[in-house]
């Protein structure tokens, strides 16, 4: 059973969303709350496996809450999904830093929202490839200053060369069959880059390999 906390300041949003997942056989709704903080409370009581959280709202916002969340080792296995009006907005990519394993626009599909929750659940990040494109493209390429990785002198060549193939928007298939290894070798090099790294979703290391240095982002 997938666990999901709502976190959204509209009524109206939370039962809709409500109202989809409570037909799924493997998904529950354990909790809504109206603002970040009290999402965040719900969130240390019911142990949700999703945390499904409004980028803007009262008293603590989205991405305040998604610090929170992430930041808590208590909470290491709650994977905050963001919701967003929006697509793409400034918020998206503070979020992603913040620890959010992706984001979704409220206007989404039903199909493609329940999917995005399992997907979610399996601890896969909610960036299609085209989508970490355009984040990169909008966001990471902005001119910044790296941030010093020292963790990145623990990683192996092949779980560098795996990073770099995440953070340009590769599939685990395409990083396979660009390695020229199997899918399941790919995405064992990634998961014991997120360890190295410490970071919690692919999402988060596709911002690491950027804030890091590890991958310059090309001029448009």
């Amino acid at each position: 059973m997938i666990r999901v906390l709502l976190v959204d300041d509209q009524p109206l949003i939370r039962s809709g969303f409500r109202a989809l997942l409570d037909i799924e056989d493997d998904i529950e709704v354990v909790a809504e709350a109206a603002d970040g903080r009290e999402g965040v409370e719900l969130a240390r009581t019911h142990l949700p496996d999703i945390a499904l959280i409004d980028i803007q709202m009262p008293v603590v916002d989205g991405i305040e809450a998604t610090r929170r969340i992430a930041a808590d080792p208590a909470l290491s296995g709650v994977h905050v999904v963001i919701l967003t009006n929006y697509g793409l907005d400034e918020y998206v990519f503070d979020a992603l830093r913040a620890g959010a394993a992706g984001f979704l626009v409220k206007d989404i599909e039903p199909e493609d929202f329940l999917h995005a929750i399992r997907v979610a659940a399996r601890g896969d990040a909610l960036l299609a490839p085209s989508i970490t494109r355009r984040l990169i493209h909008r966001y990471v390429s902005r001119p910044r200053t790296p941030i010093p990785g020292a963790a990145l002198d623990e990683l192996t060549t092949r779980e560098r060369e795996a990073v770099v193939l995440v953070a340009q928007g590769l599939s685990n298939d395409e990083i396979a069959l660009h390695m020229v290894i199997s899918p399941h070798t790919a995405k064992t090099h990634i998961n014991r880059a997120m360890t190295k790294l410490h970071a919690r979703d692919r999402a988060q290391l596709v911002v690491l390999a950027y804030e890091s240095g590890l991958v310059v982002p090309r001029t448009p």
